[in-house]
């Protein structure tokens, strides 16, 4: 290959997202997967109906006791490195793996690659993990052979046509005798090891940390004998199928169907033998006497047992690690579909059969009354689905108390079991959820509302009542007596038919439209102020604010304090420490600044009583900018974290000019001397001319970069504030103010920082780098040591600890509306000396939906 081919061919292959092409691979092999195994679980059902229950019973039990012998193998393999396993991780790390192998080439080796989330978080390093992983699928591989040379050798001799297994056989050990070699070549330094180490010599130093082990031999003993119980187990699948069908059981066929089936799955390069161990399991069963139907019946139960509960399994350990999230997310879901269940079962003629059923026992008219019954409430659960999203506690209790009603209603309407069976179900899982919906309504507009109802119900009984009984009778036909009078304004607030009532005339309609626009106006202002939420709002108190201040005095230990007591924040003061939390609600969250300020041995009750407050107000906790030192507050009180960006740290101590790395640095520096720009610094408190010519050059940085003021944990450009600040300023050689940073109070020992840092669009780059130094000067004459250069978001992400840093990684370095943050890294790291991480921690995963929206509330100024 030419040259130059070969240089861009490196940009090509980075360019191209392997893990994004693998799992649009993977997707695209699970439906082909299951579109090819349609038959069989099409034919499951009957199999499984016409099998004996007390076999297939046992069968499942069995299953139940091979995954654990699988958790076993994977415990004692970790034994065997000199590590330990608990037996849950080992049933989660054997569900998972099997679940990816039927989907990966070559998936029982391949698979052993995946780690979950609760492997990488133990004590357990990465080596060991390997080295286990890769024992167990040795030994697993081994077995077979042990248990399945004789087996094979013995089915030869009476029937020829088992010599086609022969080759799997010896499949089996040309790989486990290369296994071996690899491994004794490696840890010897052989012939293996000189190879890797000529052609592939940058992966050497993990290839000698992961063959660098001493094996423990009793452990290994029992990791084989566990692997022979799996091939018994195995076995016995296959006899307890053939007992299940009623034919007569052949404890030879079951050990050689399952060692051929087993081979079959372990030399097949892709989806776990799909198809070929059918067809030579059911082949050779009737080679054995069994019918073409007992064969298919039985390998039909087999595959049941050994792979797809097992499969099943696997799933449902995907979607355990993600349990909250799907509880959260399934009772808006049920109430929106049974909410169009409603209308729908309504629209759709009844069944005659039920139809007539239930006249025997309901009245006519309350079947007619159901039905509306129905559909208003179909209407009210779609409406409250999307307020089961936001958590809304009163949007939880209409949900509930709907879903028992329409379960009624369903039954009462038509004997239509499925739909209200849909209802209990919703009406079920909303009960064991009940605790994650905490968002209160307000109560006073609740209050507003009833009466609302009430005074308009009682409204519409007096004018309907007087109406109906002084109309003529040519609008509906009747002449109505009081208490008919009565009934028929009720039914029409109510939004209920009355078979009995038609108006004939337009005065006649319109009169009966009236009142159910009335009872619709009621019923709809209602439901509004139940499902309201409730949002405190105001401001701080002057002795809140006296109290905030006192305790920054005494306990601030981080450049963010100064923000604490800003307008824009409520305070939280605590009644029994000193101490406080400033926060902002926004989207039924309450957004905390950092975390309290208050002494160390009291952040902890602090964050307890805040947690209590919360609840009170129905408001979320969730923390943002915690320092990782921070984090172990928060780890007792259970919370989920993200790490969402590095705070960058100068040792201005150690900062010098000089050396090659900072070159450039000198050149942008005399450069902008050579032009006539003068640094100098401004101290407080500054000229109202000098203020009025920071507030151009900021108006000018806003609109240049078409950015708007932020806040919460940055300031926005104040006169009253700055002018009390010290400043440091780059002016041209006219005297003209070119660029600008202001010093904010940092309460963290040692630290000073900044807060804007702002330029005229025509300013020379260099002179943000020159307001920089002239700060880590200052600091230095100041007798500082450090120098908090604020938080880069979005960076510092290297290793992923779950799913939503994986998202905020992939965006910083996909997507370009973030690569501004790039710049901003590059410029902080011509100084930092020091990263440190800073985390948002929040409750639940579900609040990872909402929380950036809410966030970007609290920052807008």
């Amino acid at each position: 290959m030419p040259l130059k081919d070969k240089i861009k061919l490196g940009p090509l292959l980075r360019k191209l997202h392997w893990k994004e092409m693998l799992a649009v691979l993977f997707i695209l092999l699970a439906i082909y997967f299951f579109r090819q195994q349609r038959h069989e679980l099409y034919s499951l059902m009957p199999a499984i109906e016409r099998a004996d229950r007390f076999w297939v019973v046992i069968g499942i039990v069995l299953t139940v006791g091979y995954i654990l012998l699988q958790a076993w193998m994977y415990l004692y393999s970790f034994r065997s490195v000199g590590s330990k396993l608990d037996i849950g991780r080992g049933t989660e790390l054997f569900l998972k793996r099997n679940l990816l192998s039927i989907f990966l080439p070559a998936g029982g080796v391949s698979s052993l690659a995946y780690m979950p989330q609760s492997l990488k978080r133990s004590q357990i390093n990465k080596q060991q993990i390997h080295q286990a992983s890769g024992i167990y699928g040795f030994v697993g591989i081994f077995s077979v052979f042990v248990v399945g040379l004789p087996v094979v050798g013995y089915a030869i001799l009476h029937d020829e046509s088992m010599l086609e297994a022969v080759g799997g056989l010896v499949t089996i050990c040309a790989v486990l005798a290369g296994v071996v070699w690899i491994v004794r070549s490696i840890q010897t330094r052989g012939a293996a090891y000189n190879l890797l180490a000529k052609y592939l010599p940058g992966v050497m130093e993990h290839v000698d940390e992961i063959f660098a082990f001493n094996l423990n031999r009793p452990a290994f003993v029992k990791t084989v004998l566990v692997s022979a119980g799996i091939e018994l187990a195995g076995i016995a699948h296959l006899y307890l199928s053939m007992l299940a069908t009623g034919a007569h059981p052949s404890l030879e066929a079951a050990c050689v169907g399952y060692i051929v089936a087993t081979i079959f799955l372990i030399v097949s390069p892709f989806l776990r033998g799909l198809g070929a161990i059918e067809l030579s399991l059911a082949y050779l069963l009737t080679n054995y006497g069994f019918t073409s139907l007992q064969a298919l019946e039985i390998t039909l139960l087999y595959r049941l047992f050994e792979f797809w509960l097992p499969l099943l399994a696997g799933v449902f350990a995907f979607i355990l690690k993600s349990r909250h999230l799907v509880l959260r997310l399934v009772p808006p879901v049920l109430i929106f579909l049974l909410g169009m269940v409603n209308i729908f079962s309504v629209l759709t003629p009844p069944l005659a059969n039920r139809l007539r059923v239930l006249r025997g026992y309901i009245p006519t008219e309350s079947i007619h009354a159901s039905n509306l019954l129905v559909v208003f409430l179909g209407l009210v659960l779609l409406v409250t689905a999307t307020f089961l999203f936001r958590g809304l506690r009163s949007a939880w209790i209409v949900a509930l108390t709907v879903s028992v009603l329409s379960a009624i209603g369903h039954i009462s309407k038509a004997l239509d079991y499925e739909e209200a069976s849909l209802a209990l179900l919703t009406a079920f899982i909303l009960l064991i959820t009940a605790r994650q919906y905490r968002i209160k309504s307000n109560r006073q507009l609740v209050n507003i509302g009833v009466v609302t109802a009430v005074a308009t119900l009682l409204v519409v009984l007096i004018f309907g009542t007087i109406g109906f009984y002084f109309l003529n009778v040519k609008h509906f036909g009747m002449d109505f007596t009081l208490l008919r009078s009565l009934r028929a304004s009720f039914h029409g607030f109510l939004l209920l038919e009355d078979d009995g009532l038609k108006p004939v005339t337009r005065f006649g309609r319109e009169f009966l439209s009236a009142i159910r626009v009335l009872g619709v106006g009621a019923w709809a202002f209602l439901f509004y102020t139940i499902i309201r939420p409730y949002l405190p709002t105001g401001k701080h108190t002057n002795a809140a604010m006296e109290k905030a201040q006192y305790y920054l005095s005494q306990y601030g230990s981080s450049a963010m304090d100064y923000f604490k007591v800003g307008e824009d924040k409520l305070l939280f003061i605590s009644e029994k420490y000193e101490g406080f939390i400033a926060y902002r609600v926004a989207s039924s969250f309450a957004i905390v600044l950092e975390e309290p300020v208050c002494a160390e041995d009291a952040k902890l009750a602090m964050l307890h009583e805040f947690e209590e407050q919360c609840k009170k107000m129905g408001l979320k906790p969730a923390f943002y900018r915690v320092d990782e030192q921070s984090m172990y507050y928060f780890e007792h009180l259970r919370k989920k974290k993200i790490l969402i960006g590095q705070e960058g740290i100068v040792d201005v101590t150690a900062f010098t000019l000089s050396g090659k790395d900072k070159k450039s640095l000198r050149n942008g520096l005399n450069s902008l001397a050579a032009k006539g720009y003068v640094t100098a610094i401004q101290r407080a408190p500054l000229s109202p001319e000098l203020v009025q010519e920071l507030k151009e050059v900021s108006d000018e940085w806003l609109v240049d970069y078409d950015v708007k003021e932020m806040t919460f944990s940055q300031g926005l450009f104040d006169i009253d504030a700055i002018r009390d600040q010290d400043v440091i300023t780059v002016t041209d050689a006219n005297g003209q103010v070119a660029a600008f940073l202001n010093i904010i109070p940092d309460y963290a020992p040692g630290e000073c920082t900044y807060d804007l840092i702002r330029k005229r669009t025509a300013a020379p780059g260099g002179c943000m780098d020159s307001l920089i130094i002239a700060l880590i000067q200052d600091a230095k004459d100041q007798g500082l040591q450090y120098l908090n250069l604020g938080l880069v978001p979005m960076s510092g992400i290297q290793q992923p600890q779950n799913t939503a840093e994986q998202v905020v990684k992939f965006a910083y370095e996909k997507i370009k509306a973030f690569r501004h943050y790039h710049g901003l890294r590059e410029f902080k790291e011509k100084y930092a000396t020091d990263w440190t991480n800073k985390y948002l921690v929040y409750e639940h995963d579900f609040d990872l939906i909402q929380l950036p929206a809410a966030l970007s509330k609290v920052m807008k100024a």
